[in-house]
């Protein structure tokens, strides 16, 4: 043992140690220790109660609520990604033909760097049915306000426009430096050619940025299954809004979890939901290469 620590091939473990140990500590004995959690009952006032796979049971046959938040975890998700990579796209690459790009960065920035809690309290500001400045400029024009987190009809919609601006920052960023590396001699030779804006987005822009694109889908993806922090700011308490229009999945493990100390529970949730984003990611990677990706 001594030996193998003196030679050269114990250099690189002694330095690689350190994260070993933080991510065995931090990582691996929390995701083991959450999935025997999840086979228990356990208020964490006693000690853990076997149930075998009860807990996944009650889940899918029983618990009234949980396929709702499902269900609306996965629109809230593909919401923001309709809405939210379309846009930041198009955006990206207007602003990468336009002057002042620096300024212009700076712009688009801004949301990353600013508290999300801070964020969801400006929109909550901004969109409350009263006094909302959204509603008052709607009123001032003669147009009804309506209950942008008070209607159940507009709870989630309101909840993904936030969320798309607030990620629109980072996608544009992801974006503008995909289009950065996209050589300029293609763009040369096909204007030389005879071809328009549009056909210059479609047929160049497009195709070279697909490794681009699929890392911003499902990275945005995984961020709309997990989000957590905006959605109980928007809507306080964990009932997701009214009529729980607008509660997810991650809300309902938090309030299993730490209101109701139905800790075995909330972490068949968090397996079921890791289990969901795991196949929808790989659904994603596969389409994207059916379109093509492998070939760039």
């Amino acid at each position: 043992m001594l030996q193998f620590l003196s030679s050269k091939k114990a250099a690189p473990w002694l330095f690689l140690s350190p994260v070993i140990l933080f991510a065995a500590v931090f990582f691996v004995l929390p995701v083991v220790f959450a999935a025997y959690i999840s086979l228990t009952t356990w208020d964490s006032l006693s000690p853990p109660r076997w149930m075998g796979l009860k807990n996944y049971q009650y889940l899918f046959a029983t618990d009234p609520i949980f396929w709702k938040t499902v269900w609306q975890t996965l629109y809230f998700a593909l919401g923001t990604l309709v809405l939210g990579v379309p846009l930041a796209l198009v955006l990206a690459y207007a602003l990468s033909r336009a002057r002042l790009q620096g300024v212009w960065r700076v712009v688009y920035t801004l949301p990353m760097v600013t508290n999300i809690v801070a964020v969801a309290f400006i929109f909550t500001f901004l969109l409350r049915p009263t006094d909302g400045l959204l509603n008052r400029l709607l009123d001032l024009l003669g147009l009804p306000g309506p209950g942008w987190l008070t209607d159940p009809s507009l709870a989630m919609l309101s909840a993904i426009l936030v969320f798309v601006w607030m990620e629109l920052g980072r996608n544009m960023l992801l974006f503008s430096a995909g289009l950065n590396s996209i050589d300029q001699s293609y763009y040369e030779a096909a204007s030389m050619d005879g071809a328009g804006a549009w056909s210059l987005f479609r047929r160049i822009t497009i195709p070279l940025l697909k490794p681009t694109i699929l890392f911003v889908v499902i990275t945005n993806f995984i961020s709309g299954m997990s989000y957590f922090t905006l959605m109980l700011v928007l809507f306080p308490g964990t009932q997701g809004g009214p009529s729980r229009a607008a509660l997810t999945t991650g809300q309902y493990m938090y309030q299993m979890a730490f209101e109701d100390l139905r800790l075995g529970r909330a972490s068949a949730v968090s397996y079921v939901l890791f289990a969901l984003v795991f196949v929808a990611t790989l659904v994603q990677l596969r389409l994207m290469r059916r379109g093509g990706l492998e070939e760039h």
